[in-house]
């Protein structure tokens, strides 16, 4: 291990698929050290993964830290949002964990939404419209479909609050995955009783919503964990707030995050409440906001397209006339929780080059049907880009998004930047520092800057033509799940 000039911090990423660490310089942000495991996700309908695989593999990517996570003075997890975990009296999970792209509730979203007062009520209440990802969808469907694991129930927990929790013995969150919920009340910053009542889930079984740049807790004795007792834990955050940290974004600044679900979003100093649902109302993990928009394929599944024709991920070629909309687990930009893929256009003379760019466009337009929902009036239309996620150092992304967008692209050259954010929280919370600045002090968004191109509006014209006529058809697979 390289000397370092100030204290260590290790930040956590606990995504779908696997954890990984990141002990880092304080003073530097230089990576002092790194580790990571995969987790297993269940196929078929549902998705779902037992939490302590993630405890596991947080254990078994620290110890590949070496003596470099014994030394770090904090610590923070970031963690997949939206998953719902359930605890029983020992703090053992009940059942798997029902995960942010497990769409099988739904019936319960949407009977929800009617019920407390239709979507403009819940973005106003909650800055969100729950669709199948939220939480208190989960819990709903839990508890109509599998009610004696929601009687067992006495702790509920998202995933980052689990791995927290298992580090200091204590139930906290912090308001950005709180936000996440459905049943976090933006407007008060405090949890919602009347929809906690409605889905019949006490409120004493939910965390403490930790304040951004208070101590969570210490690290209790733990055999399994290479860190010295009393390392400080930070809050934590979810995911995407983690990352508008790792990338010290300000407000207006727009993300077009790339990885097993694909996201844009913001910072924004305004409370967002978007009734349409397709902008996430988050906050973030500072005491800002967060909009976002989701969508739930991406890479994923146009690597998935990639492999049905045997093709490198690389391996596409321009094409004009076919459209893929890769819907493969159904859809939540736009909202499609049922949809399957669809494809349109295919001739005698369609190359499987042509398909794979095809499923690229679909995904990107997806989530640029979103970006201008996201900024607010006076962000700056014109600004790079800033791409991330596993999918951003591909060329085919990369040039997508440029064609598709028509703005420039910046490629930020530091990767896992939710480690990353989580580092840069765990070191606000040693030294009292915005966790942004930290980042920004790190110079976490520095990278190449790819010009724009002219927009491709065919392109864009085509599918959303494409989608609009094929809607119903997309929309009769709902039932199916």
């Amino acid at each position: 291990m390289s000397a370092a000039e100030g204290p260590l911090v290790v930040g956590v990423d606990s995504s779908t698929q696997s954890t990984k660490v990141l002990v880092v310089d304080a003073a530097t942000g230089q990576v002092v050290a790194s580790g990571q495991a995969p987790h297993t996700v269940s196929s078929g309908v549902g998705r779902e993964s037992d939490p302590r695989q993630w405890w596991d593999a947080l254990c078994t990517a620290l110890r590949q830290c070496g003596d470099a996570a014994h030394e770090a003075a904090a610590v923070s997890v970031a963690g997949q949002q939206h998953g719902l975990v359930t605890l029983d009296d020992h703090g053992e999970p009940v059942r798997p964990a029902l995960l942010w792209n497990d769409v099988r509730s739904a019936p319960q979203a949407r009977r929800l939404v009617e019920e407390l007062g239709g979507p403009k009520t819940w973005a106003e209440r909650t800055g969100s419209v729950p669709g199948a990802s939220f939480t208190v969808t989960k819990w709903a469907w839990l508890a109509e479909h599998e009610p004696e694991a929601a009687r067992s129930t006495a702790a509920v927990r998202l995933p980052h609050d689990y791995l927290t929790g298992l580090l200091t013995g204590l139930g906290t969150t912090d308001r950005g995955d709180a936000s996440g919920t459905g049943w976090w009340a933006s407007a008060t910053e405090a949890y919602d009783e009347e929809i906690l009542a409605r889905v019949g889930l006490d409120p004493a079984l939910l965390p403490r919503v930790v304040r951004p740049g208070e101590v969570a807790g210490t690290v209790r004795d733990s055999h399994e964990l290479p860190f010295s007792k009393g390392t400080l834990v930070a809050p934590g955050t979810g995911d995407n707030a983690a990352a508008a940290l790792g990338l010290g974004l300000r407000p207006g600044t727009p993300v077009l995050s790339l990885g097993t679900s694909g996201t844009v979003y913001a910072v924004a100093r305004q409370r967002p409440a978007d009734p349409s649902g397709t902008v996430a109302g988050f906050a973030d993990a500072r005491g800002d906001w967060l909009p976002l928009a989701c969508t739930l394929n991406c890479t994923l599944a146009v690597d998935r397209v990639a492999a049905l024709l045997g093709l490198d991920r690389e391996a596409v070629e321009p094409g004009t006339g076919v459209t893929l909309l890769p819907y493969l687990d159904g859809e939540r930009t736009p909202n499609l929780p049922g949809a399957s893929g669809l494809l349109h256009g295919l001739r005698h003379d369609t190359t499987a080059g042509q398909l794979l760019q095809a499923a690229y466009d679909g995904a990107v337009h997806s989530l640029l049907r979103a970006l201008d929902l996201v900024l607010d009036q006076d962000a700056d239309r014109t600004a790079p880009l800033l791409l991330i996620g596993g999918g951003a150092r591909g060329t085919a992304w990369q040039q997508t998004v440029r064609r598709l967008s028509g703005r420039p692209v910046q490629v930020p050259r530091a990767g896992e930047l939710v480690a990353l954010g989580a580092a840069a929280q765990a070191a606000g919370v040693l030294t009292g520092e915005d966790p942004a600045a930290v980042a920004r002090r790190w110079r976490t968004a520095d990278g190449p800057v790819l010009e724009a191109v002219e927009r491709d509006e065919e392109t864009l014209n085509r599918i959303s033509g494409v989608l609009s006529d094929a809607a119903p058809l997309l929309e009769r697979g709902t039932g199916s799940h």
